[in-house]
């Protein structure tokens, strides 16, 4: 059955074929364009009505259990005063294990901060758990910490995380990074009932966005996952989208073999990066090396210019490499996460010793968000087979609050974009989300004008054009995730990913436009014509 797309502005995003007006496609994949597609015998036609067609969106830095969960959780979103997390946590229903689970909280957007004692009244002694929407917190109550086995007035130091105590030692709730494990003890795993289902939710708002293929950045283990079978609770879903999934190093252990192989790191059976199809495939293995701006635990060089520190490593860098080097000496790619620049020489130096050992593999090796990537960094990276990843929604989202954790200078150094493309590296796009929102247009507005919430300039040099920030969210995803001339461009032989959007993306504000349709591998999921 051969479709073909009539009376359209297609964005190609091929350099040599920049705008088409037809497409035609059969069996998932790009037959031909413009006379060519039109002289073949079409069963099926559909008049795009001169709206802009370009590649399906590919968010490569997404967590999509996580962001179907906050689907179904109390949202704290919105929350501008303590008062309002209280009300919303007060009639809330426990899940069927006993807790009130919240998401979407973001501490700096309160005119005050929640007390313990506050959030245990409001929960009528239910354990609380509250995520917040950077990923590296979590705020619970005191009848959390008990379930987790944490004495409220004397918790435990952890390496690489805190249970944060006020000035008599008592904790105030606020649990961070490596501290979460605790309470992940008496929370996960969840079942893979529930993952699905989150799944199926994700994945159908994803269509209701443009979006077609997604990488989920961390499963199966560490304090991102949500269970030990996950990626079989992916094979079970129902996904409306293309998925590349990420497991987590701690995920990873020796494997036997014969001794001929060389030493084994990886899951059992020897599934490595590149496993899969393209509907479902294991992507690179995922390593956390710091932690977030917003938090104040990214790795950096200088002391914070909001406090004097200069956050910390998630474990010992020279452990962390090891595991990084064995991964990639049994054919993992390597995605590390590395926010702040000392996390990024950490990245830098790691993924540069495992091409110059291992060679370039086909799915290229990443540095996950680059919250502060300094010029000499940049100029390390040069043409280099490594993939740096910003969200560039960050800034129109917090930049106020990350200015002031991070001053001028480093400002101007934080996610870049424009730097990227000037040093002949790939540039995806990524939303991070549920950290940020993950609408594709929203984050390619974000991209070009590079403003806070408040309006202010950060970082005005990486500014991209609308071309620069399409071609990142379509072509440069698919280049980042191991698919160039496979999809990401509206070319023959490559997969039949679409969106139809309302108006032209360069010339629009990409604010006013709408998806009018998604079609994934040439079946029409979402929208009309």
């Amino acid at each position: 059955m051969i479709t073909l797309i009539e009376n359209a502005h297609i964005l190609t995003q091929d350099p040599a074929h920049p705008v088409a007006s037809a497409v035609a496609f059969a069996h998932g994949r790009i037959l031909a364009l413009d006379d060519a597609a039109r002289a073949l015998p079409a069963d099926t036609t559909w008049d795009a009505g001169g709206r802009t067609l370009t590649p399906g969106f590919n968010d490569v830095h997404s967590h999509t259990v996580w962001f179907g969960q906050t689907l179904l959780e109390v949202d704290l979103s919105q929350a501008a005063t303590p008062d309002d997390v209280y009300s919303a946590l007060t009639s809330a229903e426990p899940n069927p294990d006993g807790w009130i689970i919240a998401s979407g909280f973001r501490p700096s957007g309160l005119d005050a901060a929640v007390t313990i004692a506050e959030l245990d009244r409001a929960t009528h002694g239910k354990p609380l758990l509250i995520k917040h929407n950077s990923g590296h917190a979590y705020t619970v109550n005191t009848a959390a910490l008990r379930a987790a086995g944490i004495d409220p007035a004397d918790p435990p130091e952890v390496e690489g995380g805190e249970f944060v105590r006020d000035d008599e030692g008592h904790c105030t709730g606020l649990v961070d990074e490596n501290a979460m494990r605790a309470i992940q003890n008496v929370t996960l795993p969840e079942s893979g009932e529930e993952i699905a289902r989150a799944l199926e939710l994700a994945t159908r708002r994803y269509l209701e966005r443009g979006l077609t293929s997604v990488t989920d950045a961390g499963v199966a283990g560490g304090w991102i996952g949500h269970s030990p079978r996950e990626i079989a609770a992916y094979q079970n879903a129902t996904l409306h989208t293309r998925m590349q999934i990420m497991v987590t190093m701690d995920v990873l252990h020796e494997i036997e073999g014969h001794e001929s192989d060389g030493p084994g790191w990886g899951l059992d059976g020897g599934l490595r990066t590149g496993f899969g199809d393209e509907w479902l495939q294991i992507g690179p293995v995922k390593m956390f090396s710091d932690g977030s701006i917003l938090g104040t635990t990214a790795a950096l060089t200088e002391e914070y210019a909001c406090c004097q520190h200069h956050g910390y490593f998630q474990g010992d860098p020279e452990q962390m490499r090891e595991r990084a080097l064995k991964a990639a000496n049994s054919g993992w790619s390597l995605a590390i996460h590395a926010i702040g620049d000392a996390a990024v020489d950490f990245a830098i130096e790691t993924l540069e010793m495992a091409v110059e050992k291992n060679g370039i593999p086909a799915m290229p090796h990443r540095i996950e968000h680059g919250g502060i990537v300094r010029p000499d960094q940049i100029e390390r990276l040069r043409g280099q087979p490594i993939v740096v990843v910003p969200q560039p929604l960050f800034i129109s989202t917090f930049g106020d609050a990350m200015a002031k954790a991070l001053g001028p200078k480093r400002a101007a150094w934080s996610y870049p974009g424009k730097r990227l493309l000037a040093a002949d590296l790939i540039l995806p796009g990524s939303s991070d989300q549920p950290v940020a929102p993950g609408v594709p247009l929203d984050v390619m507005k974000a991209a070009i004008e590079r403003r806070t919430e408040t309006g202010q300039d950060f970082g005005p040099d990486d500014r991209l054009t609308p071309a620069e920030a399409l071609y990142a969210y379509t072509a440069g995803s698919a280049a980042a995730t191991g698919w160039a001339g496979r999809k990401g461009q509206v070319i023959p032989g490559q997969l039949a990913d679409f969106v139809l959007l309302s108006a032209d993306p360069l010339t629009t504000d990409l604010s006013t436009i709408d998806v009018a349709a998604t079609i994934v591998g040439g079946e029409l999921r979402y929208g009309s014509f």
